[in-house]
């Protein structure tokens, strides 16, 4: 079973909010609705038009995964809704981790030197999977300005994509 990553724009809109919300209200409880995050409902226009892109893993055409960029300047990116579905996480499938490698190279062939996220503390194993592919924490006052801090992040990472 071999998962399909593939651009993904508003025509899929309703699979992935249902995918992240599930992840996020039911699963880790976290208190965000659908009116919290606009950009779901608008893929395109949020993610494409400014340079950045939304991928998505699909198993037997079902959306079991995203990962998200925004670029928020010539250079600098953020990473954004990366989830993968309860069933499909872990090294068995790597679904995380394709995801990821497809946004890396995404980067480095757009010329994106640094990527930033924000997280929040309750998603432990999520923290651990950035560290070992080489995030590094930063405190928030470290975030460029520019950086779309969502009010929900209490936990920012940074990777020097060039030396």
């Amino acid at each position: 079973m071999i998962p399909q990553i593939i651009p993904i724009e508003n025509k899929f809109s309703n699979e992935v909010v249902d995918l992240i919300l599930n992840i996020q209200q039911k699963e880790f409880n976290v208190a965000i609705t659908i009116e919290d995050q606009p950009d779901l409902l608008n893929i395109k226009n949020f993610y494409y038009t400014s340079g950045g892109h939304f991928w998505g893993a699909f198993v037997n055409d079902e959306l079991v995964g995203t990962i998200a960029l925004i670029k928020f300047n010539d250079s600098e990116a953020a990473i954004r809704k990366m989830f993968v579905k309860k069933e499909y996480r872990g090294k068995e499938f790597s679904i995380a981790q394709k995801l990821l490698d497809t946004l890396l190279d995404y980067c480095s062939e757009n010329e994106i030197d640094d990527l930033y996220l924000g997280t929040i503390t309750v998603l432990e194993a999520a923290l651990r999977f950035y560290e070992r592919n080489h995030f590094v924490r930063i405190e928030k006052a470290s975030l460029p300005d520019t950086f779309p801090v969502m009010s929900a992040d209490n936990v920012f990472c940074h990777l020097k994509l060039k030396k």
